[in-house]
């Protein structure tokens, strides 16, 4: 046996070339991860689908308008998603998403691929942007209008662009070979506003096939089959 001085200072010892490194008792410390949210997918939907496709335990808390009321003080900024790890709690949605793709191995394989999966996920948020303004028009006139901005122009504008993402990877996901952030971000948000007759996915086959190769994946298929229907 040989002692080490390496950086970690851990007491590393070496047998034969080998290094055993004394790891502290904390770092098998199961962590507990809460969702929290709303009863519906919405912003909170893409990290439930990170954790179920990583196939790691969380608690998916469900608050109705009334528990909303009495929580909302103990939120970091008053909204909603929360991501709570061993009792510290965190807000803004992507940043949970961000944040949960890291840690269970979703968000590339170096810093480039990193980048690349960031600027999908931000045009994905762009377009979600231009969409949802529909939501929040109550007047029919001017609702009708922006339906028909959304299906004529920012649709065909954004199925395109994501389009050409995927013909420049051609490997069927928008970055490497396997589901990353980005991929499971564009599923759900085409899936949300397809529930809503907002476009189609006909004449972008990429796209199309990116959809298809996420709901393929044995994790998301077993928990698309038992997910609770909602309108959002």
């Amino acid at each position: 046996f040989t002692s080490c001085n390496c950086s970690l200072r851990q007491g590393c010892l070496f047998i034969k070339g080998y290094r055993l490194t004394a790891i502290p008792k904390e770092r098998f410390k199961m962590v507990h991860y809460k969702i929290i949210y709303f009863d519906s997918r919405g912003r909170a939907e893409v990290s439930r689908l990170l954790f179920v496709v990583a196939g790691k335990p969380y608690d998916d808390v469900r608050l109705t308008p009334d528990q909303w009321a009495a929580e909302k003080s103990k939120t970091p900024f008053g909204q909603l998603p929360v991501l709570e790890i061993d009792g510290e709690r965190f807000g803004q949605s992507i940043s949970i998403a961000t944040f949960l793709a890291r840690e269970f191995g979703f968000h590339g394989k170096n810093n480039i691929e990193s980048l690349k999966i960031d600027q999908a996920v931000q045009l994905i948020v762009d377009f979600t942007t231009a969409a949802v303004k529909i939501f929040f028009e109550k007047d029919e006139v001017k609702k009708a209008e922006i339906l028909k901005n959304i299906k004529e122009v920012e649709t065909p504008k954004y199925l395109k662009l994501f389009e050409t993402l995927l013909e420049k990877s051609g490997t069927g996901f928008f970055v490497g070979k396997t589901i990353t952030l980005a991929d499971i971000f564009l599923y759900d948000i085409l899936y949300s506003f397809g529930q809503h007759k907002f476009l189609t996915t006909d004449g972008y086959p990429l796209v199309k096939a990116l959809v298809k190769n996420v709901e393929s994946n044995d994790k998301i298929k077993a928990y698309l089959a038992t997910r609770k229907q909602t309108v959002n």
